[in-house]
């Protein structure tokens, strides 16, 4: 038997997405795919590759096989990817990571420890890999999935909220030195959205994030709300993107009622 070769772009607009095998980077895969893209999936989720690649359909994307903590792995999957790709990538999606829900002192220091190396450094990572073939791709951009956590520290997340500060700053500081390679970086903040995520919680305890957003009447977008912002920051020309209602409400009071926005923090957990 033949085997059948990898599919490959054939001119086409590409896009690579780490954490592409379910949630929001699954979301954003599908998106793209089905408006013409060829889609790179990355994920350290091998089973979970292979029904994202039937889900975008076959001759749409290729899998690679990456742990966003090892940059050599980058760089390996980078290579398989451009050599499909035809030696483009119109966008890179920095969307992998993960979280531990608790009280600050009840998540586990190894658990902070990788949210900080998947959330942080799998970015920084990705920006390191991917800079030398946006750069040689006209018009391209660096798209980081942050959270609404990066917008004002969310209790319970304390450590995953420092992670998204950090992917907002580093968003912000690239934008201005990508613009020399002609890279434009982005900068998506959702709030919460249904995804795997929602099932984090801390060591010791039953409790998950779900749990509390839904005893405190929270909202939850879709994971295709997302993916479209996630589109529209690829093609337009600001900074910063939220996903859903609350998210720019809850961006407008940061900026202007923070002192509001600490003292409903403090009043209720619940609401966050």
């Amino acid at each position: 038997m033949t085997a059948t070769p990898p599919a490959t772009a054939n001119g086409r607009k590409t896009l690579f997405v780490t954490g592409g095998a379910s949630g929001i980077g699954l979301a954003a895969a599908r998106h793209f795919a089905a408006r013409g893209w060829f889609v790179g999936l990355a994920d350290i989720n091998t089973a979970g590759l292979r029904d994202a690649l039937a889900a975008i359909g076959p001759d749409n994307g290729v899998t690679v096989q990456l742990d966003v903590r090892d940059r050599a792995a980058w760089d390996a999957a980078l290579e398989t990817f451009a050599t499909a790709a035809g030696d483009r990538l119109d966008v890179l999606l920095n969307n992998a990571g993960i979280a531990s829900f608790g009280w600050f002192e009840e998540v586990a220091a190894s658990d902070a420890d990788r949210m900080i190396d998947v959330n942080i450094k799998g970015v920084v990572n990705g920006a390191y890999a991917g800079l030398p073939l946006l750069a040689r791709t006209p018009g391209s951009r660096l798209v980081n999935v942050a959270s609404c956590a990066g917008i004002y520290g969310a209790p319970k997340l304390a450590v995953y909220s420092a992670t998204k500060f950090a992917v907002r700053g580093l968003s912000e500081a690239l934008d201005v030195e990508f613009a020399r390679h002609g890279v434009g970086v982005r900068c998506v903040m959702p709030w919460f959205v249904d995804t795997p995520i929602l099932q984090a919680g801390s060591q010791g305890s039953n409790e998950v994030m779900r749990d509390r957003i839904r005893e405190g009447g929270l909202p939850v977008y879709t994971t295709d709300e997302a993916a479209q912002v996630i589109w529209d920051a690829a093609h337009g020309a600001e900074l910063h993107y939220t996903v859903g209602k609350r998210a720019k409400q809850l961006r407008f009071a940061a900026r202007f009622f923070p002192g509001a926005v600490r003292k409903q923090m403090k009043a209720s957990t619940s609401a966050f």
